[in-house]
């Protein structure tokens, strides 16, 4: 057991998880990511593990599975409260999987309530009177109707998880919110007693999710995007400090690979290649034959350029695009062959010499991560709001990584992210 753990964190994707991560290190937490869950004890002495799932898209009843063995490993930790981690546009269908994970892990945790919020300010996700925004737009209007695996195309969070779960879902909304901890923990009381479950809590500010942390504390399990961790340290009396995110000195070459379809990695790709950056662009149609070929291929390109700075290699494409794949393929089959195909160029470039990895995708990331043979991550400073460089000892050597969800970074990123770590 660590006797210095506090939080213990199950996210469904690995860019998540890094989210989160960067989150509670800003805000002054000693912080390690797993990738999946680990077989033995952890050895480091921190304040909390997040332990990244490939689980968002997979069946319910896996996602249920995975989150159980990361609990329970997370308790024989000692972790004093359990945070379940979602996507900030809250990714999901109507089958799952973030209601069905809930429910399973409050039965595990004998607890009858808690609360979901997947608002994350700093990216410009609120949630008022219940409804979820992205930017100035409602979630339906975002792009987030067009993604590919979970199409969101109802902003109303109390709606969404209600045809998730079978518990009672309630709003706990920005007027008590505003009047601060003592108002949310009566409001807590009140819905209880009147059956609600899981409350979809609104916030509109930083200030907001600050007022919501202490109202938390004790709570067996929080379930939220990364916004929430922003207020949970001060419960332990922690605060901000910069050696919570120091990493050893970044060396090798620079590379990226994308394999977001979002909005915003397609403007970053379009941002790099704009500056005179180097870019190979994949075609999922062409990735069905043999990946040794491709990787060949990929490298005979990508070898000459890396002395002179970061390569781009990417599969990333407009929504017509990716849905003229998926017709051709198959959802699951063109998603896999991508990821597939990317992890294989992401294993060959750090063989190569690059120890400056920037992967662009929660799929993607995923499937990096695993090729790179990389278990656990020390999470440094952020880029960009919700994206930190980690620091993980790959089966190729040690590496200097960040993973990025699609949707999260300023059209520079790709550029910015070297800068950031020089």
């Amino acid at each position: 057991m660590n006797s210095s753990l506090k939080l213990g964190c199950i996210a469904d994707d690995f860019t998540g998880a890094t989210d989160l991560a960067n989150n509670l290190v800003r805000t002054g937490m000693r912080v390690v990511q797993t990738i999946g869950v680990p077989t033995g004890p952890l050895n480091v002495e921190v304040d909390a593990v997040v332990v990244a799932l490939k689980s968002r898209t997979i069946p319910a009843q896996e996602a249920i599975a995975q989150s159980l063995e990361a609990l329970r490993w997370l308790q024989a930790q000692g972790a004093l409260q359990i945070y379940f981690k979602y996507c900030s546009t809250f990714d999901s269908t109507p089958e799952g999987n973030i209601g069905p994970v809930t429910e399973a892990l409050m039965d595990a945790l004998d607890t009858d309530f808690t609360i979901a919020t997947p608002a994350f300010p700093d990216n410009g996700r609120t949630v008022f009177k219940g409804y979820l925004f992205a930017g100035n737009v409602l979630l339906n209007e975002s792009g987030m109707q067009n993604h590919p695996l979970t199409p969101m195309t109802d902003p109303n969070l109390v709606r969404v998880m209600q045809a998730q779960t079978q518990r009672k879902v309630g709003l706990l909304d920005h007027t008590v919110v505003a009047r601060g901890p003592e108002a949310i923990q009566e409001r807590i009381a009140a819905l209880k007693t009147d059956g609600v479950g899981v409350a979809i809590v609104d916030a509109t500010s930083n200030d907001d999710l600050l007022r919501l942390g202490p109202a938390l504390q004790g709570m067996p399990l929080v379930t939220a995007g990364s916004g929430v961790a922003i207020g949970l340290p001060a419960n332990w009396g922690l605060a901000p400090s910069s050696t919570a995110s120091q990493l050893p000195p970044a060396q090798g070459l620079e590379a990226i690979v994308s394999g977001s379809c979002s909005q915003a990695t397609n403007r970053q790709v379009a941002h790099f290649k704009a500056q005179g950056g180097p870019a190979l662009a994949l075609d999922p149609l062409q990735l069905t034959g043999d990946t040794d070929a491709l990787v060949a291929q990929v490298m005979a390109w990508a070898q000459p350029l890396l002395p002179q700075g970061p390569v781009l290699v990417y599969s990333t494409a407009e929504p017509d695009a990716v849905k003229a794949i998926q017709a051709r393929l198959g959802v699951a089959e063109a998603g896999a062959l991508v990821e597939h195909a990317l992890a294989a160029v992401a294993r060959a470039l750090a063989q190569a010499g690059v120890q400056q990895l920037v992967v662009a995708g929660g799929e993607t990331s995923g499937a990096c991560v695993q090729a790179l043979g990389i278990t656990q991550l020390q999470i440094g400073p952020q880029i960009d709001p919700g994206v930190p460089w980690c620091h993980a000892q790959g089966s190729a050597g040690p590496l200097h990584i960040t993973l990025k969800s699609g949707n999260f970074g300023t059209d520079d990123f790709f550029t910015k992210a070297f800068t950031v770590l020089a």
